[in-house]
């Protein structure tokens, strides 16, 4: 089965070489994806709000590329400060918690001081 590979049309997608997502038979890995807004490109103070920006992209990618949250077997969540662990779930708690994927969160620098979370996920449909 050939590869699909799934745009945000974000411009940094051609520049550093990646896609929002890419489908590979009954898989699809989405990128990891930080919380600017979709529609403005600004971004947040909130880690909540970047969070859930960022959950909004992610959806959008799974759908362009036929899946859905229920089909997410796997999350990562990267966060800049231990102490955000704490609303993570206010976060995640609506989209993932009844599907239940695996799931591991990371203490780490993102590329820019305005990013707080980064969030990845991987689908599968089999």
């Amino acid at each position: 089965m050939p590869r699909q590979l799934i745009s945000s049309g974000s411009p940094f997608e051609a520049q550093v070489g990646y896609s929002r997502a890419v489908v590979q038979g009954d898989w699809c890995f989405v990128a990891g994806t930080t919380g600017a807004d979709p529609d403005t490109k600004v971004m947040p103070d909130d880690v909540v709000a970047q969070g859930r920006n960022a959950l909004v992209v992610i959806g959008k990618a799974l759908e362009d590329a036929g899946f859905s949250f229920a089909d997410v077997v796997r999350v990562t969540y990267y966060i800049t400060d231990a102490a955000y662990w704490d609303v993570l779930g206010d976060i995640t708690g609506p989209v993932f918690g009844d599907i239940r994927p695996a799931a591991s969160c990371v203490v780490a620098g993102l590329i820019k001081p305005a990013m707080k979370i980064e969030i990845e996920v991987t689908a599968f449909k089999g």
